[in-house]
């Protein structure tokens, strides 16, 4: 009725163009007639006259038939539909590919860069508004807005299956540390899973405030802490949180605060919390590559963008000192006198939850370099801080069997340690790119996905750090639908031993030391992600595929034992991506 009404209004305007005209035309007529008698060398002219002001009248008719056709395509919609930009609605590459700089994504399998959503890029500017969608945009269907600010859901849906021909416990994320040793009844049984604990759900909000940009950033997925039976009948699996934080920047000034991907993490493009312009690989595997160091965090980060090209970073992240054990690597052994204060109480091994103390936050710089669009560079440094406080042990009188034992007063000690890392990322050609991480650290192994302890105790209560280094180095090619990537990781645990009060050795790698004590951990990773259909109206299905061959020798080998664990590992993961986002490759 609207198109109708619109339409007679527009008719009727132009019938009282042409009415207004017509009288011009005549009186003109008539004052050229009356003149014509007076001065026949006038007729000429009012021939003249009267031709231009029938051109003008033939435009009016023109411009009415030319509204009165577009009027009648708007009310038929298939006439519309014929009209309209080829491109409304259709997604411009199904291509997968790595994020670029002017790319965002949502994050993936627990590590997996699944979707690129239609917001500008944060390498460059990571607190860009996601604008308000126009005619014509691929913007997320599902994208709406309350007052300034942009909302879009993010998330998937994960089928992950995943089969071991040992038994390594857990679900979908691999415990590198803990592969089964020597001829036990895991290591005589293959299993096989099914899960959809990676699938995720999100959202990401943007609103210009006050001159500056503020970016809202929240993730969770199904990883959380289950009840012991939950995989007996209903697979209650418990959501928990990923990523939570807020994000500030006005002109060459950042600001982020909550839990995020910590400044350690590997980055793809500039420095951003965003998860596209991260590197944590393409793995299906929720725990992502051996070697690979990074963190979720709660965090305080400051960034100083001068250039495009060129970020600097400083963060304070939420410390923890750690000593391996549950869910991570072996554990170092402790003096007899420190076994029920050290480990599990002022030092985290695992089981303490967030009660040990800390003494300051761990203090993280980084330098990020993109001279070119092919070209990532970083480099930065961490600094850790240790405090113990060892509650000291009285004197001990000699016997006819034991030596005397001198009193140790009790005192506090503590130790400061941290590391560096270098990475490069380069696209050889298009396509094609070489990826290089590389940590070296005294005290880090916190950040190395907790596979090594941070400390050692002495006998007198005192501290020692454990050398750590770790790398993940590899490449990725992404051609049409299809990328297929490789990777090696690699992590090395140096020895730190100690003498205990009764003479025996204490501390990481002894001799005689538990298997768990690993002082080497590899893993060899080759995989592919196929993207199957993508639509912007209905979303994206891909399909992964990831083989990986992990190995762990210990320090100490025991007579008739192994030299070390090794196991083979294959997942499979078939995902569907929300519409409005363009599933890639990895997380």
């Amino acid at each position: 009725m609207q198109l109708i009404r619109i339409r007679s209004m527009l008719i009727a305007s132009a019938i009282v163009l042409i009415a207004l005209a017509t009288p011009v035309f005549s009186q003109t007529a008539a004052d050229n007639s009356s003149k014509a008698s007076k001065a026949p060398a006038d007729v000429s002219l009012l021939k003249q006259q009267v031709a231009e002001q029938q051109k003008e009248i033939e435009q009016l008719r023109a411009i009415v038939d030319q509204m009165k056709q577009k009027l009648d395509q708007s009310s038929n919609p298939a006439q519309t539909a014929t009209t309209q930009a080829p491109n409304l609605g259709q997604v411009a590459s199904t291509s997968p590919m790595v994020p670029k700089a002017a790319e965002k994504s949502t994050a993936g399998s627990d590590g997996n860069l699944i979707a690129s959503t239609l917001i500008p890029s944060a390498a460059v500017r990571s607190a860009t508004p996601a604008p308000a969608p126009k005619e014509g945009d691929q913007a997320s269907p599902l994208q709406f807005h309350i007052g300034s600010a942009s909302i879009t859901p993010v998330g998937f849906m994960d089928f992950t299956s995943v089969w071991t021909n040992h038994d390594a416990g857990g679900a979908i994320g691999t415990s590198f540390g803990s592969i089964p040793y020597g001829n036990v009844w895991q290591n005589n049984l293959s299993h096989i899973g099914l899960s959809m604990q990676n699938s995720r759900i999100g959202f990401r909000v943007d609103a210009d405030v006050k001159g500056a940009h503020v970016i809202g950033y929240m993730e969770a997925d199904f990883l959380g802490n289950n009840a012991s039976n939950y995989a007996v009948s209903s697979n209650s699996n418990t959501m928990r949180s990923r990523l939570y934080w807020v994000d500030l920047q006005k002109g060459k000034w950042e600001v982020l605060g909550g839990q995020t991907w910590s400044l350690i993490t590997p980055g793809r493009s500039g420095i951003s919390p965003l998860p596209a312009n991260l590197f944590y690989t393409q793995d299906t595997d929720v725990n992502y590559q051996l070697g690979l160091f990074w963190g979720r965090i709660p965090e305080l980060r400051f960034v100083y963008h001068p250039s495009k090209k060129v970020a600097f970073a400083v963060a304070l992240d939420d410390p923890e000192q750690y000593v391996g054990g549950s869910g991570g690597g072996g554990a170092p052994t402790f003096p007899s006198a420190l076994t029920s204060t050290y480990p599990g109480a002022e030092l985290d091994n695992g089981s303490t939850g967030a009660s040990a103390p800390n003494l300051a936050p761990d203090v993280i710089a980084k330098l990020a370099l993109d001279p070119y669009k092919q070209v990532h560079f970083e480099i930065g440094g961490i600094e850790r801080n240790f405090k113990v406080w060892y509650p000291g042990v009285a004197a001990v009188a000699a016997t006819s069997t034991t030596p005397a034992v001198a009193a140790i007063p009790a005192s506090t000690f503590s130790a400061a340690g941290g590391g560096g890392f270098l990475n490069l990322h380069v696209e050889l050609f298009k396509g094609f790119r070489v990826v290089t991480n590389n940590f070296l650290s005294d005290g880090g192994g916190r950040y190395i996905y907790g596979q090594a302890p941070d400390l050692i105790a002495h006998a007198d209560g005192s501290i020692s750090l454990i050398h750590a280094t770790s790398t993940v180095s590899g490449f990725e090619y992404t051609h049409k639908k299809t990328m297929i990537y490789a990777y090696y990781g690699g992590l090395y645990i140096g020895r730190n031993v100690a003498i205990d009060t009764n003479g025996k050795p204490v501390g990481y790698g002894y001799t005689g030391s538990a298997a768990g004590q690993n002082r080497a951990i590899q893993e060899a990773t080759f995989g592919f992600n196929q993207t199957i259909w993508k639509d912007a109206k209905y979303g994206a299905l891909n399909f992964m595929g990831q083989y990986s061959y992990l190995t762990r020798s210990p320090w100490y080998v025991a007579s008739g034992q192994p030299p070390n664990a090794n196991i083979n590992i294959l997942f499979f993961n078939l995902r569907y991506t929300l519409p409005g986002s363009a599933p890639t490759i990895g997380h």
